[in-house]
């Protein structure tokens, strides 16, 4: 959490929208905005293909992508972003699962496909297919990293595991995403609400015990994808030391277990299992939602003097001396007694009441906003979170990467790519100076491609 010191501006109500376009990201400013504003919504370089756009920090890297859905998608846009050249290899005529994943719709593609998948190229190929196979061959020697997401085996069964194509390419950096490894929990499906339920993140989220939620985004998926971004650069630094590449694997399960941090962390140490607190927080108070006389807003204390300033503003400065409520660890063994207090208090005002007051004594708060008000607040703020990418009437409105960078910082180089738009291109380069790397052979033992997902 972050405490900030700006002072609000006079609120605005949601009726007042502004006229921003796509590119527009707002205006900065010394006082913070209204959180409720609304606003618009080393190797052979000659062999690399060529990347049009500003280099970056990845430019030169060729990412060979077999993955399709979230999590090792959003891996290789985060790659894109900065630069590397990354080649989506999809299924001829069918595609990632996410083209057909909707509403909603910009036009004939799925926002869900386009969410994941800019600065790419896309290149279809049939497994089934020997002259495929080949050109396939060709990429992975060619490439720095290989991504993948398919359920463990099914890559073996067509020679492309990392065992098989180490020799095509000693200095390939060879990324594989699972839901739950690839021992035991092989045969289980990698389904992020799936993992959200067995990893126990279900088990601490929601109103109260009993009544478990869902996460509303994809979180583990992500998280993953984050995980094994990071995993593929550090390989990609070991790899300026050795010389050689090296298998990176990570899973949804192990990483929400990561990610839960403190919870986690509270069962390891100290064998405490934490349950449902609705929106409590489990070791401060009050961090929470209250119901002001409007609608709801969020109150995050965090230390004692923000809890004094709290009490102030509710016009109750003597609680802060009571000495259930006098620290932290006072305040989360009395939080009931404590909430008995406060919550009548903060429904006899306005959300925006709240916001001015408490915000200009220092005390985080804020309106729950919906995701319209959350990119206003973000452009108030002079926060780049959108960017069109693309040419003219083709480009689409797309979320920004939150990394800044001064020297080489993420570019936009590519909409999302039209299925199989740049398979002539690619195959191209793929035949110019080709070198004699060994055909890739499904395995005898299953020459077909499964069901859960596959290329062919």
């Amino acid at each position: 959490m972050t405490e900030s010191g700006a002072q609000p501006h006079a609120p605005v109500g949601p009726g007042t929208a502004g006229a921003a376009g796509p590119q527009e990201h707002g205006r900065g400013g010394e006082q913070a905005p209204h959180p409720d504003q609304r606003g618009p919504r080393a190797d052979d370089r000659q062999e690399r293909p060529i990347t049009a756009g500003v280099e970056g920090a990845l430019a030169g890297i060729v990412v060979a992508d077999f993955s399709r859905v979230l999590a090792a998608p959003y891996a290789t846009m985060l790659f894109g972003d900065l630069g590397a050249d990354v080649i989506k290899v999809e299924r001829p005529g069918v595609g990632d699962d996410t083209r057909a994943w909707g509403p909603p719709f910009a036009g004939d593609e799925a926002t869900y496909f386009l969410s994941v998948n800019r600065n790419k190229r896309s290149f279809t190929a049939d497994l089934s297919d020997e002259a495929d196979r080949d050109e396939l061959a060709e990429l992975i020697r060619r490439a720095d990293v290989l991504i993948e997401n398919f359920r463990p085996g099914t890559m073996a069964r067509h020679g492309l595991s990392y065992e098989q194509v180490r020799e095509l390419n000693p200095r390939l950096v060879y990324c594989s995403i699972t839901g739950f490894g690839a021992g035991k929990g092989a045969t289980l499906p990698g389904y992020d609400l799936l993992v959200q339920a067995v990893g126990g993140l279900m088990s601490v989220t929601g109103p109260r015990p009993g009544e478990p939620v869902k996460a509303g985004v994809a979180l583990v998926d992500v998280l993953t994808g984050l995980h094994a971004a990071v995993g593929v650069l550090a390989a990609l630094r070991a790899r300026e030391i050795t010389g050689r590449g090296q298998l990176v694997e990570v899973n949804l399960l192990g990483t929400l277990l990561s990610s839960m941090v403190n919870q986690s962390a509270g069962y390891t140490a100290a064998g405490a299992v934490p349950g449902i607190l609705g929106n409590r927080h489990p070791s401060i108070a009050p961090y929470q939602l209250f119901a002001a006389a409007d609608r709801p807003v969020v109150v995050a204390v965090g230390n004692d003097r923000q809890f004094a300033a709290f009490c102030s503003g509710l016009g109750v400065p003597e609680l802060a001396a009571d000495p259930r409520f006098a620290t932290n660890p006072d305040r989360v063994a009395h939080i009931d007694a404590l909430d008995e207090i406060v919550s009548p208090l903060m429904a006899t005002r306005p959300a925006d009441h709240w916001f001015t007051v408490l915000s200009g004594l220092g005390v985080p708060c804020g309106p729950v906003n919906d995701i319209a008000n959350a990119f206003a607040l973000a452009a108030d703020l002079g926060l780049s979170a959108r960017v069109a990418v693309g040419e003219g009437r083709d480009a689409v409105d797309l979320v920004a990467n939150p990394v800044e960078l001064s020297d080489t910082p993420p570019a936009y180089r590519r909409r999302p790519p039209r299925l199989g738009e740049h398979t002539d291109e690619l195959r191209a380069w793929l035949h110019d100076r080709p070198s004699t790397p060994g055909p890739i052979t499904p395995s005898p033992a299953s020459p077909s491609v499964p069901s859960d997902g596959s290329l062919s």
